[in-house]
């Protein structure tokens, strides 16, 4: 069975425990879209690691971890993940890059720094490392990917069409230094050696021989931020969503069997943009120490809310999910009451939304409409089984598939591998 694990919130669910959980079954895992800016924590054998762009099943050593076309990459954030992961004794042998990946370089982290800190309105939140600028400059067709990298005469080439454009807009509206030709050119002489071990020129002949094995797809961010389905403008620039995981791997839909999408049994959120169940109050401090809610590549503390139904049964029906994998129930062992959101309200004239109004701007008019489910008021972290689980958190499980309508395959009771309930 061919997997896609899937954020089906705003990111930060938890999604790389649950990929690198899956990936013991699998034999090859495929990273689809978004770049350096995604932030993936695995605890393993007692030890914590940060994942950004690197599939996280390479810590199984025995895998082939491909990063796909659909794919940022910021070549020195690259070769730090991969050298760190070399330090701790991790086997990288099985890490594949696709030459049809897109390079992150110098002057889009510059541009993305450049717009986040001057945006006087519509500030997007992003995390400065290029990746709009990235994808931006891959759908005008005036990108470098890394085949370009060991074809002189095409990066040549590449570079007279993209230079003059490039330094035009450097200059004139953001008032950035220009880039010389030669300048340019080293820096892909040194990136080319950076991607050499592991760029996979035969890529084809392995998606074609990889057929019949054993796939997870891995995908960054969340349903809400996918750039057509998501909190438009206050998105990411890819498509995190299960069909993402096509265009971005190579494969078509007939090879994905199953999509699990990752969410926390609340809800987070990093940067700007509506979040209906945002809770700002001590309820919300509470969530974010317990649940230790503070970003992978910025440090920035998450924005936490309660569950929310509404933009989960959005996720279901976007995103493809065919089951969900529920993680950090246990951040509300202390809590007496817990609340779900099952429908927003506008303030304006009091009409009921139990469909997610896709037009954000309306969503400062919104409220959630709560109901209220009691605590179970002790620790589930060291449960294995669903049955032993306390009766208020089954019941709790229980009315979350029947608010998204589909099972609640996996559910997370702590950051360790062995902190996880499999349900048939």
């Amino acid at each position: 069975m061919n997997k896609v694990v899937v954020g089906a919130q705003w990111g930060d669910e938890g999604k790389a425990k649950i990929t690198d959980l899956l990936a013991a079954d699998a034999e090859v895992i495929i990273r689809y879209q978004g770049g350096c800016n995604a932030g993936h924590t695995v605890v393993a054998n007692n030890k914590t690691y940060k994942f950004h762009l690197i599939p996280s099943g390479i810590l199984y050593g025995n895998k082939t971890c491909f990063i796909g076309a659909g794919t940022v990459i910021l070549p020195e954030s690259f070769e730090k993940e991969v050298n760190e992961l070399i330090e701790e004794g991790i086997d990288v042998s099985g890490l594949k890059v696709s030459p049809l990946a897109s390079i992150t370089m110098p002057y889009h982290t510059e541009v993305d720094g450049y717009s986040e800190d001057n945006a006087k309105k519509g500030k997007i939140g992003t995390t400065k490392k290029g990746i709009g600028p990235t994808y931006t400059d891959k759908v005008a067709r005036f990108g470098l990917k890394i085949e370009d990298l060991y074809s002189p005469e095409a990066l040549n080439e590449k570079l007279d069409v993209i230079l003059p454009l490039k330094n035009k807009t450097l200059e004139k509206v953001y008032g950035l230094q220009p880039y010389s030709k030669e300048c340019v050119l080293a820096l892909c002489e040194k990136y080319a050696e950076i991607f050499r071990p592991y760029v996979c020129f035969d890529w084809q002949e392995m998606l074609e021989n990889s057929r019949k094995k054993q796939i997870l797809f891995e995908g960054a961010q969340g349903v809400m931020l996918d750039v057509d389905y998501g909190t438009y403008p206050f998105v990411t620039s890819s498509n995190p969503i299960g069909g993402g995981a096509c265009t971005g791997s190579g494969y078509g839909p007939k090879m994905i069997d199953e999509v699990i999408g990752v969410a926390k049994a609340y809800v987070t959120r990093v940067g700007e943009g509506p979040f209906v169940t945002e809770l700002t109050d001590e309820t919300g401090d509470k969530i974010r120490e317990i649940g230790h809610e503070f970003g992978v590549t910025t440090g920035r503390p998450r924005r936490c809310g309660w569950f929310d139904a509404v933009t989960m049964r959005y996720a279901v029906l976007v995103g493809g999910l065919t089951s969900v994998a529920l993680t950090k129930i246990d951040v509300f062992d202390s809590f007496d009451e817990i609340k779900v959101c099952t429908a927003y309200k506008d303030t304006r004239d009091g009409k009921i939304y139990k469909s997610y109004p896709t037009n954000v701007y309306i969503h400062k008019y919104l409220e959630p409409v709560y109901e209220t489910h009691k605590g179970w008021g002790e620790d589930i972290t060291g449960i294995r089984e669903y049955n032993k689980l306390p009766e208020n958190a089954k019941k709790y499980l229980a009315r979350l598939e029947e608010l998204l309508e589909v099972p609640i395959s996996i559910v997370s009771v702590g950051p360790d591998r062995e902190q996880t309930i499999f349900r048939g």
